[in-house]
């Protein structure tokens, strides 16, 4: 499946980090009922995702919930305890950190990308989405390495 504007997403179970460790959250859960603002990045800690993709939606988190998100998350192919670090590391304290360690979410909807050339095994494409009780509403993807335009924070204001 590749994912596409009208697609129902699907109920999968990933990680988030928790006070006391990583914690079960289910997509379905996530999604139903609600406006959520995912953005999906290559991993976390990596030099575009730090300093560029990140933080646009950590300066723009109010807003974005402001324009009628209910949710701002942020996924990778990592696991939750990467995510916790780098939650704390970007101060995205606004913004759901969702692992999806064995890229399971990345796989069901088409967004999986070999990276085994550099050393990062599957990994997700850099892409941003607005879904509503799940439904995808908006789909930015930036497939070319290092580019963070369709699936930038200022695209998803222009689209909410």
């Amino acid at each position: 499946m590749s994912l596409s504007v009208g697609d129902t997403l699907p109920d999968i179970t990933l990680k988030t980090p928790g006070p006391d460790g990583p914690e079960d959250i289910r997509t379905g859960e996530l999604f139903a009922g609600k406006r959520v603002v995912l953005f999906a990045v290559p991993g976390a800690f990596t030099p575009g995702c730090s300093n560029t993709h990140m933080p646009g939606f950590v300066v723009n988190a109010d807003k974005i919930l402001a324009k009628g998100a209910d949710v701002l998350a942020c996924l990778s192919v990592n696991d939750a305890f990467v995510m916790g670090a780098w939650q704390k590391d970007q101060n995205a304290e606004h913004i759901l950190m969702l692992a999806d360690g064995n890229a399971d979410f990345t796989r069901a909807i088409g967004m999986d990308r070999d990276a085994s050339a550099g050393g990062m095994g599957v990994r997700s494409y850099r892409y941003a989405l607005i879904a509503n009780d799940g439904v995808v509403e908006y789909l930015g993807v930036d497939t070319q390495r290092g580019v963070v335009e369709d699936s930038s924070a200022d695209a998803i204001l222009a689209h909410l």
